[in-house]
């Protein structure tokens, strides 16, 4: 994997973002705990606080922290509250261990940020600290999914001019799209026909299985 530009490593700095956004987007909308969260079926908008709380919790018992005692049935502020606890420690810990701790959480909180932007109506940031780094992240898993399956090399361009290359070796083909919507591609929020409709310079058929790596996979109907 190249990249035709240099990126900042994947750091803390783009969680406390992802909190404060969160949290900026559900204090205003009281009631909306029971609402779904359309990229991540069956889940609620509580369903994705506890799913991001839990990831901190384990994330920073896993660097040597201690998180908080289990809780029973938390409301939606307790929720952010509780994220923004073990979130402080959490950064710290974060940056004391450098490199590429936490950046696979980085990414997952920011992916279900924008799941929770989608479910609530609210558009995507024009910019979050937090994208590069994830971007990356997603960019590196999609990459070995591409050269797991004997695929070609593909590169990936921004309609902004930025490009990936996913895959060993030169490209052979490329796939551009808006930032937001390549990122959603790479993170399984987009349906094979709506990956398929993106702008291809060859037929996208034999890189459409590489979409489902890891824990993604393309949603059965159009995604958000």
């Amino acid at each position: 994997m190249t990249a035709t530009r240099p990126v900042p490593p994947p750091d803390f700095v783009g969680y406390p973002a992802v909190r404060r956004g969160v949290r900026a987007l559900l204090d205003g909308r009281p009631g909306t705990h029971r609402r779904p969260v359309p990229a991540c079926p069956e889940w609620t908008v509580t369903d994705l606080l506890v799913h991001l709380t839990a990831i901190a919790e384990r994330v920073l018992e896993r660097l040597g922290g201690t998180p908080p005692p289990p809780a029973g049935v938390l409301t939606v502020p307790e929720l952010l509250d509780r994220w923004d606890d073990v979130g402080v420690e959490l950064d710290g810990r974060l940056a004391d261990a450098g490199g590429r701790s936490g950046e696979v959480m980085v990414m997952d909180a920011y992916t279900h940020e924008l799941d929770l932007r989608a479910a609530l109506g609210v558009p995507p940031p024009v910019e979050h600290v937090a994208w590069a780094p994830s971007f990356e992240v997603l960019v590196r898993g999609f990459s070995g999914s591409v050269a797991g399956r004997g695929l070609p090399p593909l590169r990936l361009r921004t309609t902004g001019g930025s490009t990936w290359t996913a895959g060993a070796g030169r490209a052979e083909a490329e796939v551009t799209a808006p930032a937001h919507e390549l990122y959603r591609a790479l993170a399984g929020r987009r349906s094979l026909a709506q990956l398929a409709a993106l702008e291809w310079s060859a037929d996208p058929g034999p890189w459409l299985p590489a979409f489902s790596w890891g824990p993604f996979v393309p949603p059965p109907r159009p995604g958000v």
